[in-house]
């Protein structure tokens, strides 16, 4: 094998695996579904009496509910905060970026623990 045809191979696997964005409908998708496990879940937990906690086997549908909530709720400030990264300039800066990105979280945590 000669050098051109380890360059063509490299050349042939670095197009391969080049980065995809997705398309704009599945993060849309992907983002009201997990805005539905949220709101379902907190729904669930709202509904919940204190009482009822007394007896074990009560349990398991608030645990649950915390884990899903807590989960999809992660995953959507994920999600946002990555979307409106990718809309602005990013600064070379780590601890600049660091500060910015942890903003952005905590702003879109809030966001939606108002909901």
């Amino acid at each position: 094998m000669s050098t051109g045809d380890a360059f063509d191979v490299e050349a042939l696997l670095s197009r391969a695996f080049a980065p995809v964005d997705p398309p704009e409908r599945l993060s849309l998708r992907l983002e009201t579904t997990l805005q539905t496990l949220t709101d379902a879940a907190v729904d669930e937990l709202e509904g919940w009496e204190l009482r009822a906690m007394r007896d074990p086997r009560n349990w398991v549908r608030p645990v649950v509910a915390t884990a899903v909530g807590a989960s999809a709720g992660t995953a959507l400030v994920v999600l946002r905060v990555r979307a409106s990264q990718k809309k602005k300039q990013q600064s070379r800066n780590p601890a600049v970026q660091a500060r910015k990105t942890a903003d952005a979280v905590a702003s879109e945590a809030r966001k939606l623990l108002r909901r």
